[in-house]
């Protein structure tokens, strides 16, 4: 049985081009080894330890360094009844629920919508926690986009998209880029087993999203050998993500809007140059038409490209979220607060 699921889940014709045999992949040295990717577990968990240790000993004396400031905020009295209620049922309980609850506790309806503002306030995240994470998302981002950058710059297919599929699949991999990959897919496995005890945005659904088509992208890309796109991609989107998560973010729970609005103008214009710009002229075009002029379409050229169209999806709905930001920006003179925050 095992060995059955093993020769289904591995078939060549999903993961390969027609023509190309695993025996011939193992033949050759420096290619991608699906079983490299076990280690992003590992590298997941050491992550979700550093960010423990970095937003403790880095994040939170660098907000005080900032000026972040906490309000000050009333919390609710115990009352057992009403606690098992938020808890359990809802948050935000209906006029009919109010004025059982106040004959269970004996409390007017007044004093119960007021227990349940004040227990709701309690749950919201403090702008040191907002700002110790975005802190932590910024340097990881930073590092990764000035080590891909520096890894990426003088190879062929930074210059020449077409670079990307010359050789394919036989393409040796540098050690460089294993680790830029196991890294990067690393740091969004950690994200995604840490969501749930995050600081939940409007866009919560999209970010899980992301998350779980990033992952399977990296993944994907690694096993199939389109290390070369990917590596590119990666780097792409870092180049934005460290400027989201110091303008839009950390400046503005420091209170700094002159910096954040100025820091803001210049994430907006990378954000949008280079995921509606670069990744479909570059990336978009290059796996969909100029990829055939190297080898026929396969399921996996399929599938890549499904991902691919899903997190330029993504793309676009940010774009959207941040062009309506830049418009109160123009009109209204600053930007009012992070529309995913």
């Amino acid at each position: 049985m095992e060995a059955l699921l093993s020769g289904w889940l591995w078939r060549e014709d999903f993961w390969l081009p027609p023509g190309t045999r695993w025996r011939d992949l193992r033949a050759r040295e420096h290619l991608p080894l699906p079983g490299d990717l076990l280690y992003t577990l590992p590298l997941a968990l050491a992550f979700m330890a550093l960010r423990y240790v970095f937003e403790r000993l880095v994040g939170v004396p660098l907000s005080k360094r900032l000026g972040v400031r906490d309000k000050v905020r009333v919390g609710a009295p115990p009352i057992p009844q009403l606690e098992d209620f938020y808890l359990q049922r809802s948050r935000q309980p209906s006029q009919g629920e109010v004025v059982s609850l106040g004959k269970q506790c004996g409390l007017s309806q007044r004093k119960i919508q007021t227990w349940f503002r004040r227990r709701r306030n309690q749950d919201r995240p403090s702008n040191t926690r907002k700002f110790c994470e975005a802190s932590w998302r910024f340097v990881f981002y930073l590092v990764a986009f000035s080590a891909g950058l520096a890894s990426l710059i003088h190879t062929s297919w930074f210059w020449d998209h077409t670079e990307f599929w010359r050789g394919y699949p036989k393409q040796a991999l540098e050690p460089a880029h294993r680790w830029y990959y196991l890294l990067e897919m690393g740091f969004y496995v950690s994200l995604l087993l840490s969501v749930s005890a995050d600081v939940k945005r409007k866009d919560f659904k999209e970010q899980v999203i992301h998350h779980i088509t990033t992952i399977f992208l990296i993944g994907f890309s690694y096993c199939t050998n389109f290390v070369r796109v990917g590596t590119f991609v990666m780097m792409v989107h870092d180049s934005s993500d460290f400027l989201l998560e110091k303008s839009a973010k950390m400046f503005h729970y420091a209170g700094w809007r002159r910096t954040c609005d100025s820091l803001f103008v210049v994430f907006a214009a990378v954000f949008l140059v280079t995921r509606l710009l670069v990744l479909p002229v570059r990336v978009l075009y290059g796996t969909l038409v100029v990829s055939r002029r190297f080898f026929q379409p396969f399921y996996g050229y399929y599938v890549f490209n499904v991902l691919l169209l899903v997190l330029q999806a993504l793309h676009i709905f940010w774009a959207y979220l941040i062009l309506r930001m830049v418009y109160k920006f123009v009109f209204m003179g600053k930007v009012e607060r992070d529309e995913r925050s």
